[in-house]
């Protein structure tokens, strides 16, 4: 071979390799979705593994907040927002989502097996239902031995003085947790009354937090008696030990519908299209089933010890489209009513 062809075979080959780290990055990014979430950072490894059991050239970035900060990041970026996919945040403000149009519709492989109330009611759907979850009472048996506290068996127990600074809720403004007890109340109490409890209520309060999951937590520690948070986090922490009871009141809980959907702005929108077919799927819903009371596939059932059989004796005819319209009018009146007992945020 003449010095001239080896000088160029070398350059070419030299090229190559230049160009080689960039596609190579190039061919990464593509694989990779970005996905908001309001899942506890101690589950997002699982629902991650199961996710890339079936779709290894997909990896995730999750970005993880509270429902409102979520939200409310979502709706501010808009179009701009560098989601490809939501998931896990309560209907309600999924439903806020497609208002605003940045929702792509779509209709993942599965769909159709889902239980009708986790279903869009639109064709194709612009969102899907993928778990639920409770209001639930969390109770410190020892704790309230120690204050001569009653056991709750409805909302209108906890509106007994002996509970004035025994109990913590969580915002409403910052937590969908909240906002589903708050929603719940007024949906099955009336207007005229749910705000009379909620007054009633807050005289006993001691703090709303911006979390669901920490009136619980709080609770289960002994920090206080009572918090009012979901169901499977009481029953997840009352299976590690914590001295508590999970009381679901006489009256009906409210619930949020968590749910997964796409946007418009995907920039991965195959990758997303498959992340969609994975969260309605069976896999997907059997993950759900060790972690939830209530899930989307009536072939599954949710496996958290506890609730198995009280889902469908529990949960209030909820109307999510409700919830969503009167979401900002609701949370403005709670606020200027209640936020003055808020706990700092971070």
């Amino acid at each position: 071979m003449s010095k001239e062809k080896t000088a160029i075979s070398a350059a070419l080959v030299a090229g190559l390799f230049a160009i080689a780290p960039a596609l190579s990055t190039a061919a990464q990014a593509a694989e990779t979705i970005t996905v908001y979430t309001t899942v506890a950072p101690e589950q997002l490894p699982i629902y991650e593994r199961s996710f890339r059991a079936s779709n290894p050239e997909i990896s995730i970035k999750w970005v993880r907040d509270s429902t409102g900060v979520i939200a409310a990041k979502l709706l501010a970026e808009g179009a701009n927002t560098p989601a490809d996919i939501v998931f896990s945040l309560a209907s309600e403000n999924v439903i806020q989502l497609d208002k605003a149009g940045l929702l792509q519709p779509y209709e993942p492989a599965g769909y159709q097996g889902l239980d009708p109330k986790f279903k869009d009611n639109q064709t194709p759907p612009h969102w899907s239902g993928v778990f639920a979850y409770m209001a639930a009472i969390c109770f410190n048996t020892i704790e309230a031995e120690k204050a001569g506290l009653p056991l709750p068996k409805s909302w209108e127990d906890l509106l007994d003085p002996r509970f004035k600074g025994k109990i913590v809720m969580p915002n409403p403004s910052s937590s969908g947790t909240g906002y589903i007890s708050v929603s719940g109340w007024l949906q099955t109490l009336g207007e005229e009354k749910a705000w009379t409890f909620m007054t009633g209520l807050h005289d006993n309060v001691a703090m709303y937090t911006h979390s669901g999951s920490k009136p619980c937590i709080q609770a289960a520690s002994g920090e206080f008696p009572v918090g009012i948070s979901f169901s499977s986090e009481a029953l997840q922490l009352k299976k590690r030990g914590a001295p508590i009871e999970v009381v679901m009141p006489t009256e009906g809980v409210g619930w949020a519908l968590s749910s997964a959907a796409m946007f418009k702005s995907s920039k991965q929108p195959e990758a997303a299209k498959k992340f969609m077919d994975w969260a309605v799927g069976v896999e997907a819903n059997k993950v759900y089933a060790g972690l939830w009371e209530v899930i989307g596939r009536p072939e599954l059932k949710g496996t958290v010890e506890g609730l198995r059989d009280a889902p469908d004796k529990l949960m209030i005819n909820n109307d999510f489209r409700w919830a969503a319209e009167h979401r900002d009018a609701v949370l403005k009146q709670w606020q200027d009513r209640f936020g003055v007992k808020s706990e700092p945020k971070p």
